[in-house]
């Protein structure tokens, strides 16, 4: 659970200046926020039989469109692996990334 707070915060820092105006302004146009959670981790991430995603990492998601569009139910939830998951934020595939990720120099310096 650290672990996940740590990692977004980590996300919160990484999204500020120009990138997270571009992103901002992007999310806001869309009128919805597209966010990167994991595959299916209970209690993290994870739909249930009619579809509607819960878990600490999904709540995060929530919070932050209610914070930008107003809306805590304007998040598209995209299930990424740990693979996929930095070229997708990258590519901006998603405009936030809500899943279990460590903390490294080489994603700090690289990413």
């Amino acid at each position: 659970m650290k672990k996940t707070l740590i990692s977004a915060a980590v996300l919160m820092v990484a999204m500020t200046g120009t990138a997270m105006a571009g992103t901002l302004e992007t999310v806001k146009e869309r009128d919805a926020l597209q966010c990167g959670v994991t595959s299916g981790v209970p209690g993290f991430s994870v739909p249930d039989d009619k579809g509607n995603w819960k878990g600490l990492d999904v709540d995060v998601c929530r919070a932050v469109a209610a914070a930008v569009l107003g809306d805590a139910t304007k998040v598209k939830y995209i299930p990424l692996n740990a693979k996929e998951r930095f070229t997708a934020l990258v590519s901006g595939e998603v405009d936030v990334l809500s899943r279990v990720t460590t903390w490294t120099q080489t994603r700090d310096t690289q990413l």
